[in-house]
């Protein structure tokens, strides 16, 4: 597993180790102590699947009371995701960050507490 940083302190870029050969393909999507390893602590306690439509819109969403990192991971098709630093302590506060994700060139973004997230579906029947 390859971590990348961005220019936003905090947001990561992950490209998992991809095992495939002629009968498909294996990556291992979560592990708590490599990810801990790699400086992502986030003990993830909710696991959300959506389905959204080519050119749907979802967020800038986030958390007041009880924010939550964010694990990204596209299953299907493809999108634009979005994260904003909305930490007002930050020196990058209201900065974003972009990049599209697909299923076919797996990439997770890791998108910790104190953003905003949001996607636009770039493909029909785009899941995460």
């Amino acid at each position: 597993m390859k971590v990348v940083d961005t220019p936003i302190r905090g947001i990561l870029r992950i490209r998992p180790d991809v095992h495939g050969d002629e009968r498909g393909f294996f990556l291992e999507s979560f592990h708590a102590k490599k990810f801990a390893a790699l400086g992502i602590p986030q003990l993830f306690v909710q696991d959300n699947h959506s389905r959204s439509a080519k050119g749907v819109l979802r967020g800038l969403h986030f958390q007041k009371r009880h924010p939550q990192g964010k694990l990204i991971r596209v299953l299907s098709g493809s999108l634009f995701d979005v994260a904003v630093d909305i930490r007002r302590a930050s020196p990058t506060f209201g900065q974003w960050f972009g990049l599209v994700l697909t299923a076919r060139d797996p990439e997770f973004l890791y998108v910790p507490e104190g953003m905003a997230h949001g996607f636009l579906a770039l493909e029909e029947g785009t899941e995460l």
